[in-house]
């Protein structure tokens, strides 16, 4: 895991094989973290002990980014998003227009310590 350039990694972290992970000299895995198959990691990411990302989930929000504190979870199929496009119709949206047409909104997620995210929220 080393190999992909992670900012951090604690003791026996587990990123399953299937897991598809973006900018991981971004991301901070602290010990005993568990990234599940089939999740979607992009972006600025700290991760705190005893943490399990189950299977299918979504991390997205390059600039703010998001924390898992200790001991907390997400559940299958659960999306976390730091960053979205502004649906309000005043400007464009979709990451493929140019910045000066959008206005994006940033703001940092942070699930606390002992909190579970129940699934496909």
């Amino acid at each position: 895991m080393w190999a992909m350039g992670f900012a951090s990694l604690g003791q026996n972290v587990k990123i399953n094989d299937k897991a598809a992970i973006y900018s991981a000299e971004q991301m901070q895995i602290s010990d005993h973290g568990w990234i599940d198959d089939f999740c979607v990691v992009s972006a600025r990411l700290a991760i705190g002990r005893n943490l399990h990302v189950a299977p299918f989930c979504l991390q997205a929000g390059a600039v703010q980014g998001t924390t898992l504190e200790d001991f907390a979870g997400l559940a299958d199929r659960v999306s976390v998003f730091a960053q979205s496009d502004d649906y309000s119709g005043a400007k464009m949206t979709h990451p493929a227009v140019p910045a000066r047409h959008r206005a994006a909104r940033c703001a940092v997620v942070r699930i606390g310590r002992h909190s579970l995210v129940g699934a496909g929220a």
